[in-house]
């Protein structure tokens, strides 16, 4: 997964070193010197993550990240404090100042990279959560009434994975005020936990000796019901091969042994505010769809949320100036299959359709029927090559393989034509790119049906 990175660091060799590990694993990366030079860069190309040093002079980078989380804009982009101080008040300073995780110098590659891709997923996920709120308010859905999720009353619900008792008794001291915390100690009783109860954390000792802990937070992350949950983990100092592994599998976040309250405090607020402004996201977006934007008989997203989730994109495209590409799809000759066996034939074939273009596309994808026989399918952050690559997928999907229906003929061998373009610059508009790859689907059909085209050259 590649992204855009920003590296601040007030010594150019620093930033050039940084640049060059970046570099080498494919992430785009611009540079600053300073913490007003920073904030200008961040405004204006919007990175997906932020690799910031502290110890600058003039704006330090507590006082950078301060105003970076302090911007409704900005706050959502990771940060990463890099620093040659390895005191736990400054991890601490900079976890209240909103620093998402530390690196110090020197910095070790692979829990870099580690970091980074981590970091990165997250904002994706957090980005596609956004993206779909502002859709839903475009288009008039009230989702107010929720709040600021920094304010919401009431502690969250943690569990523990520790065996140890003065351990567990020390982190029930420190995250008390925050969390109803529930303590388990084997692996079976994790299970049984996670079957009962929803968690906003689960905190795992990694040097639990009955069962492996890396082991448990893959479990978690592989797990529909608990993939979402945040995971703290506690690691020795030193133990670099567990952590980096940990971070790999989809750990959120981690504390060293010995471990500062502060620290641990502080990170677990963190962690907390942000399992709650995601479930206040995914609440409002579910909220969304049940109030009419679905087509009632595909359960696909409607032609008028389709248009304006396209519309926020390229809007958020024109400053990132990431691409988006747009797949319209016409089923050949279905004029024929409504007479020739009926309407209920022809919405069951339509169904079916629908079915069978969410199983071939991503869940940042969006699915769409456009009207009739028509869909669309939008791909955000997606190029030319990979969106023909969906089409000409789902293109043979559909003709080697009948609909079967229970009612009517049982089985309709059909095909489908397909339109595919991309967006080619900052400022192009959604009716243009629709209109491309319109043409594009004209051609499909002029030139025998049952066929992917693009309007590229």
């Amino acid at each position: 997964m590649s992204a855009r990175v920003l590296v601040v660091d007030d010594i150019l060799a620093n930033v050039k070193l940084l640049e060059a590990k970046l570099t080498s694993e494919y992430f785009e990366v611009i540079t600053a010197l300073d913490g007003p030079s920073a904030l200008e860069v961040i405004e204006a190309e919007m990175p997906d993550i932020i690799l910031l040093d502290v110890m600058m002079p003039g704006m330090d980078g507590f006082e950078v990240c301060r105003r970076i989380k302090a911007n409704p804009v900005t706050e959502h982009i990771p940060v990463v404090m890099v620093t040659a101080l390895d005191q736990a008040s400054d991890r601490v300073s900079g976890i209240e100042a909103g620093a998402d995780d530390f690196l110090t110098k020197p910095v070790n590659d692979i829990a870099l990279m580690a970091r980074v891709k981590g970091l990165v997923r997250l904002k994706v996920m957090m980005d596609e959560l956004r993206m779909r709120e502002a859709t839903g308010e475009t288009i008039g859905i009230d989702l107010a009434g929720d709040g600021n999720p920094d304010e919401l009353a009431g502690k969250g619900e943690l569990l523990l994975v520790e065996e140890r008792r003065i351990g567990a008794q020390k982190i029930t001291e420190t995250l008390s005020d925050l969390y109803n915390i529930t303590i388990q100690t084997t692996l079976e009783g994790c299970n049984k936990a996670m079957d009962e109860k929803d968690y906003d954390l689960v905190l795992v000792n990694l040097s639990v000796q009955g069962f492996d802990g890396l082991r448990l937070c893959s479990h978690i992350r592989s797990r529909e019901i608990t993939r979402n949950v945040p995971i703290l983990v506690i690691v020795d100092d030193g133990d670099t091969p567990r952590l980096v592994k940990a971070l790999e599998i989809g750990v959120n976040d981690y504390v060293q042994r010995p471990i500062d309250r502060n620290e641990l405090f502080a990170r677990g607020k963190t962690q907390l505010r942000r399992k709650r402004f995601a479930d206040r996201l995914r609440n409002n977006f579910h909220k969304s769809i049940e109030m009419a934007i679905s087509d009632p008989l595909t359960g696909l997203y409607n032609r008028r949320y389709m248009l304006s989730h396209l519309e926020t994109i390229m809007r958020e495209n024109a400053t990132t100036r990431k691409t988006v590409s747009y797949i319209i799809v016409d089923i050949d000759y279905f004029k024929s299959v409504n007479d020739e066996h009926g309407h209920d034939v022809g919405d069951e074939v339509l169904k079916q359709f629908g079915v069978r273009i969410q199983n071939n596309i991503r869940g940042a994808d969006l699915a769409c029927r456009y009207g009739g026989e028509e869909f669309v399918i939008v791909m955000p952050d997606t190029d030319l090559s990979f969106a023909l690559m969906v089409a000409e997928r789902l293109r043979l999907y559909v003709a080697d393989q009948p609909f079967e229906l229970e009612i009517g003929p049982k089985k309709l061998n059909l095909t489908i034509s397909i339109g595919v373009a991309c967006s080619e610059t900052s400022d192009e508009t959604p009716a243009e790119l629709m209109r491309r790859a319109d043409q594009a689907l004209y051609r499909a059909k002029r030139d025998g049906r049952n066929r992917v085209v693009t309007d590229a050259a």
